[in-house]
């Protein structure tokens, strides 16, 4: 595969974003002539994030990305040479030189699709040796992605449609790459932009910004503007001077909130007057750097009269600082007030803006029923994700050759489901999500209206449906090295994530103990048989083969617990009674 000409590529994750084991078991596999063995493995998680219902799945494009610019250059490979014993065969250097993702395949949900426990986000098939190379960074690019859009998507399920949700975590992120990961993802997840520019430049995420308090706190009030002259909005009249005007407007405002003249701060004052001259299309106050109601608002009421009196109208004000719902209401009955008073009826219904360590707690309350706030920026708790700052993905080979491989392991919850599979979502009559199911990749397709035997993760039972609906959830995006359909746009992808999302129920949404959403799996015999798994005795049946993989407790405890009679037979398989 020729890799792209993509700086972003290059920068963002090279070859060697990876753990040394997985090189050590690359020579591994070099050694023992397996190398180009075919073989699969899945990406998934095993619960979802946040004590929530659903996750989101993204990080695909990064990952394709990742794939079509792999190639290991010859410091990479001289470099991992070091770090291997001096006395490995020169013969398996070459052969990294030569590796690429051409061979590779790639199957995934599309970006932005709800994603639940278990079901793959990723099936990724070819050459055992490249595929086990790409387990480190494509965990990397796949697992904080969807953890941040889905607790962008929970924010914003807080929120609601109508709050203006804005990421500022860029300088409380985990490096460089960490922010720009959480503003591209935050924004797919459901929030309106960014203040992050490189997102902006890079993936093409919306940018807001205005001024900080460094700005209004740069001003003593002596500074006199190169050029304080401004020409009005729509009309070819006479330039006015601004800060003449901004003087003028002070009276009537301090007069009509009962303030003395001299109360607002003249260097506040001034720096709002030099924003305006800078942006007089785009005015905002930042209120909170002395006091709100003695200074900060005045001076913003009359510089946005001033520019009104030109034809501009200020786009609103931003809180940082004590609180926020009580000042938004608050400052909303003054410009109410103002506005008439003034005749200026636009003033009224400017956007009011917040932020300061806002969580999830704080945003429900911001976002209650008849809240003033109009624009919700988020940093800290969006790009950290402080309740569980890790997905959990893991990567597992689930087959060789063509053979299923499982992992049984000491811990039932690292069990994993062998052989290559498919993925359904069955859908009720409406359209709503019933439940997701796995089953082995050459069986046929569940059909609408026909009962379908499901066991869900965990049941003690199977169950029988028959769905209104059936969607495969799995895509083929990449075969053999060659990407089969343009990838959706980061903005397409946003809009298919609220389209997702708005198909979850109301029972899965909540936030706090919500109703779990059921994966199964159909019943298959052979679905644990391979060269990997103890052969089970002849005279058990197919459930009980079957039941043994998707038990949430260990595979072969729940066979015994079923039906002790054939504990005997079963225990001296496993080499365990």
């Amino acid at each position: 595969m020729a890799a792209e000409q993509d700086p972003e590529a290059r920068a963002a994750a090279g070859p060697l974003l990876t753990d040394l084991y997985q090189a050590t078991m690359a020579l591994g596999y070099w050694r023992a002539g397996r190398a180009r063995e075919q073989a699969e493995f899945e990406l998934f998680f095993r619960g979802c994030p946040f004590g929530g219902a659903f996750a989101l799945a993204a990080g695909l494009r990064d990952c394709v990305r990742f794939l079509r610019a792999f190639r290991l250059r010859d410091a990479d490979v001289q470099f991992l040479a070091s770090v291997l014993p001096p006395d490995t065969d020169p013969a398996f250097f070459e052969h990294l030189r030569a590796l690429d993702c051409s061979d590779v395949t790639v199957r995934a949900l599309p970006e932005g699709s709800l994603a639940f426990p278990n079901v793959p986000l990723l099936q990724v098939s070819g050459p055992l040796l490249v595929v086990q190379l790409l387990e480190t960074p494509l965990l990397c690019l796949v697992s904080y992605a969807s953890l941040i859009a889905t607790n962008a998507a929970r924010l914003r399920l807080i929120a609601g449609p109508e709050k203006r949700l804005l990421e500022m975590g860029l300088r409380r992120a985990q490096g460089p790459d960490g922010g720009l990961t959480a503003s591209t993802y935050s924004y797919l997840g459901g929030f309106d932009g960014s203040s992050n520019v490189l997102a902006g430049q890079l993936r093409g995420v919306p940018l807001a910004g205005t001024l900080a308090h460094s700005f209004v706190t740069s001003f003593s009030g002596t500074e006199v503007p190169p050029d304080p002259m401004l020409a009005p909005a729509a009309s070819p009249g006479p330039r006015v001077d601004l800060t003449a005007r901004v003087e003028a407007w002070l009276d009537g405002v301090c007069a009509h909130l009962g303030l003395g003249v001299q109360e607002p701060h003249r260097g506040e004052r001034a720096a709002f007057v030099a924003y305006a001259l800078a942006f007089p299309q785009a005015f905002q106050g930042l209120l909170d750097t002395y006091s709100v109601q003695r200074s900060g608002l005045p001076n913003f009421l009359a510089v946005a009269l001033a520019l009104g009196e030109l034809g501009y109208r200020a786009v609103g004000i931003r809180l940082d600082s004590g609180d926020l719902l009580q000042q938004a209401q608050e400052i909303r009955g003054v410009f109410r007030t103002v506005s008439a008073r003034f005749q200026m009826p636009w003033l009224e219904s400017i956007s009011i803006a917040v932020s300061n360590n806002i969580d999830e707690k704080e945003l429900a309350r911001l976002a209650q029923e008849g809240s003033e706030v109009n624009v919700i920026g988020i940093g800290t708790n969006v790009v950290t994700c402080p309740r569980q700052p890790s997905l959990g993905c893991v990567y597992k080979l689930v087959s060789v050759g063509g053979q299923p491989r499982m992992k049984l392991t000491e811990d039932p919850e690292k069990q994993t489901l062998p052989g290559s599979k498919a993925a359904f979502r069955l859908l009720g009559p409406e359209g709503s999500l019933l439940l997701d199911v796995l089953q082995l990749a050459e069986e046929p397709p569940p059909q609408a209206g026909q009962e379908l035997r499901v066991w869900p993760h965990g049941a003690r039972e199977a169950c029988t449906v028959r769905p209104a609906g059936v969607e495969p959830l799995l895509r083929l995006w990449v075969q053999q090295g060659q990407l089969c359909e343009p990838l959706p746009s980061l903005a397409e992808s946003r809009a298919f994530a609220q389209l997702s999302l708005s198909r979850l129920s109301p029972e899965h949404k909540r936030l706090e103990w919500p109703a779990l959403y059921q994966v199964g799996a159909r019943p298959h015999p052979q679905l644990a048989l391979g060269p990997s798994v103890p052969t089970a005795p002849a005279s058990l049946s197919s459930s009980h083969r079957l039941r043994c993989l998707i038990s949430s407790g260990p595979w072969w405890t729940d066979w015994v617990r079923e039906d002790p009679r054939e504990n005997h037979a079963w225990g001296a398989a496993l080499g365990t009674r």
